[in-house]
């Protein structure tokens, strides 16, 4: 399995070099490549890239807008996102219902419910090809059945929306917003996970010193027996099954 962090910033306004396009990752196996999520930042720019079908966590303008225009490959999402796209042109619409294996070219997604949003309910995807599995996950609170959800899973992606300050605030009975990166790494300790990637970066990340960002992450991973790094557009990694050094 292959990942390509196509692009890494947040629903922010502010753009470097290495975190200039909105958050997307393209995941290839045996020649299919599969494009997780397409922003804004994507309309008419997402077709050079030729993916084999589109798969869409949820239906906010960094993750969703892109495809205004439509796409000519199939594009897969849960219900509740394609209700909000169902004004789309998208002609090749596949429904991915939540816990239920989905295959796409070769490649297993799960989908598992997240706590993010009340108006564009969210999903993170258990993605497995061959002995590989990833937990992706770019916007969220909590994952609901997270057990299930990291079960042998080798690298967790997730949101980088903040750092160590927590982002949640309730509306009526409903939670909305982020969980730090620093949450989002005991899962990963809680659940035996040794990689985690992130991605979704904020303005915390985005606007400060790079080194010290990363050095900050490395020393809470450490706490934990955790490798991380930190995502940036164009990153790739190859992943066989084993522990992998991002790069």
């Amino acid at each position: 399995m292959k990942l390509t962090f196509l692009g890494t910033r947040g629903e922010i306004e502010k753009r470097t070099r290495r975190h200039r396009m909105h958050t997307s990752l393209m995941v290839s196996y045996r020649g299919a490549d599969l494009m997780i999520d397409c922003g804004l930042d994507w309309l008419g720019k997402f077709e050079r890239l030729h993916p084999s079908a589109i798969v869409l966590t949820h239906a906010h303008p960094d993750h969703a807008w892109g495809l205004r225009r439509g796409a000519r490959c199939p594009v897969y999402a849960p219900e509740k996102t394609w209700q909000e796209l169902q004004h789309y042109p998208i002609k090749d619409r596949h429904v991915i219902d939540e816990r239920t294996p989905t295959k796409i070219c070769g490649i297993t997604f799960e989908a598992f419910p997240v706590e993010h949003s009340i108006l564009s309910p969210a999903i993170g995807y258990r993605v497995s090809a061959g002995r590989c599995r990833i937990f992706y996950a770019p916007d969220l609170i909590l994952i609901h059945d997270r057990i299930a959800a990291l079960k042998k899973v080798l690298a967790y992606i997730g949101d980088g929306a903040t750092v160590t300050t927590s982002f949640i605030r309730k509306r009526g009975k409903a939670l909305i917003g982020y969980s730090p990166v620093r949450a989002q790494l005991t899962w990963c300790e809680k659940e035996r996970v040794p990689i985690a990637i992130i991605t979704h970066c904020g303005s915390e990340i985005v606007t400060s010193d790079e080194p010290k960002i990363v050095a900050k992450l490395r020393a809470m991973a450490e706490e934990w027996g955790i490798e991380v790094a930190l995502a940036c557009d164009g990153m790739q990694l190859e992943l066989h099954g084993k522990r992998s050094d991002p790069g």
